[in-house]
């Protein structure tokens, strides 16, 4: 079993570090700890409100309308995210690090604006040691790069949309 200062400690070092995720087992015990990532959609949504009449009276009232229930994703700078289904996802086909280049020194494999074909190298993702070049699968040009160089992915994450030709 964790201690609450544990935890509080663990949840400190997590939040000072490049870290996004933690996982610890102890005795039985585990403790997940996990950064809100980046890229990740918030979604703000409005409590429904009802009205209700008496008991034995009828009620003729209809549910107070909720503003919205699900509200369209918004990044994290409060903008809404407006989705182009002409866009092609390049995921991240399995769990690992993000990396924008082939050493820490070398220059991005893309950037926004870069034009990519099909067997292009847009990063690499490492996992357990190992370096996975990730192509482009399609021809076109990057609009968005969707993660940050050294960030924990996950399997099928996008990670760029290209627009293709």
């Amino acid at each position: 079993m964790f201690k609450l200062s544990e935890i509080k400690e663990l949840i400190k070092l997590v939040d000072q570090s490049s870290l996004q995720e933690l996982e610890i087992e102890n005795e039985g015990a585990r403790l997940s700890i996990r950064k809100p990532n980046k890229a990740e959609p918030l979604y703000v949504s409005a409590p429904v409100q009802h009205t209700y009449a008496p008991i034995g009276q009828p009620n003729y009232a209809n549910p107070a309308p909720a503003s919205a229930a699900l509200e369209a994703p918004v990044h994290a700078n409060g903008q809404a995210k407006q989705e182009d289904s002409s866009l092609h996802k390049i995921v991240s086909p399995m769990v690992g690090t993000f990396y924008q280049s082939a050493s820490p020194g070398s220059a991005p494999f893309v950037s926004i604006g870069s034009k990519v074909t099909d067997k292009s190298v847009v990063c690499i993702v490492e996992a357990m040691k190992l370096m996975n070049e990730i192509e482009a699968e399609v021809k076109g040009e990057i609009v968005e790069i969707l993660v940050e160089n050294g960030q924990l992915v996950e399997y099928g994450q996008p990670l760029f949309l290209v627009r293709p030709e």
